[in-house]
């Protein structure tokens, strides 16, 4: 089992990335990874589980969610009801504790990497919840007395999409990277990955539209990485060329535009766009 994480091959790390990962596995420390939608943070998770050889262990979280519920959770009504039908289950607490994400990735006999994804979903007190959890790698369980501690430290990965901004006594904890959008020789590789031997022309035709179309000014929500994989997917699928993705003036829209821009403001710029191109002739 390999100790350092250099990328899989499904998988193109960048070296800044490569650096960071390696970087929190050393001083075990938390890796936080922010950056747009779509850039790849959770599937990063997956690979450095994969390319280390460990397990990994996932955390979703969304808006409801409870730090607690990573420790653990009691369902004390079920206890309740159960004594009142006599089920001699009651006698033991543990029969009615769940183990949440934290509990399972600390008394796992081997090192996993424990996937905590989208952090900034919850409410802003959940990174401070967590604190001591991952500081100390231990907490305990009031309802039997018990203290749990981490068996081999877990390789966390916290990502966030930058939606609220995150305390300072947790950052304090974290090694921080940001993962910045691909530049056009980094996205080529990427692409290679996923649709190896596609044509150079159409290639070279369809990132030329789609960076354009990330920098226009005014769009709501620009495209991302896996946005622009799912419409090469579909430009081979329909097995068009370079030339069948020519624009003018008169077509401001891409060819199945609706792998890219997902709103509707963001259409009705490429039409006024079109509107003006066409105004002006």
């Amino acid at each position: 089992m390999t100790t350092r994480f250099e990328g899989t091959a499904d998988y193109v790390a960048t070296d800044d990335l490569t650096i960071a990962v390696n970087a929190a596995v050393t001083l075990e420390r938390p890796l936080l990874v922010k950056g747009e939608p779509g850039t790849g943070k959770t599937e990063l998770a997956r690979q450095v589980a994969a390319a280390l050889g460990l397990k990994m262990i996932e955390w979703n979280i969304k808006s409801t969610t409870r730090a607690q519920q990573g420790l653990y959770e009691y369902d004390a009504v079920s206890r309740l009801r159960d004594s009142q039908l006599g089920d001699e289950r009651v006698n033991d607490v543990r029969n009615y504790i769940k183990k949440g994400k934290l509990w399972q990735a600390f008394e796992a006999d081997e090192k996993v990497v424990l996937l905590i994804d989208e952090i900034d979903k919850a409410d802003i007190e959940f990174p401070n919840d967590l604190l001591q959890e991952l500081d100390k790698m231990e907490f305990h369980v009031y309802e039997t007395g018990e203290t749990i501690r981490a068996k081999n430290r877990p390789i966390v990965i916290i990502t966030s999409n930058n939606e609220k901004e995150l305390p300072d006594a947790f950052l304090r904890r974290c090694f921080f990277h940001y993962i910045r959008f691909p530049d056009e020789a980094t996205m080529r590789r990427i692409v290679e990955v996923h649709h190896p031997g596609i044509k150079e022309a159409l290639l070279t035709t369809a990132l030329t539209q789609f960076y354009e179309i990330r920098e226009t000014q005014g769009l709501k929500k620009k495209p991302s990485t896996s946005e622009v994989l799912d419409w090469l997917k579909l430009l081979l699928a329909e097995d068009l060329d370079a030339e069948d993705l020519k624009r003018d003036g008169v077509n401001a829209l891409p060819k199945l535009h609706g792998a890219l821009l997902k709103n509707e403001q963001d259409v009705h710029l490429f039409e006024r766009l079109a509107f003006m191109a066409r105004a002006k002739r």
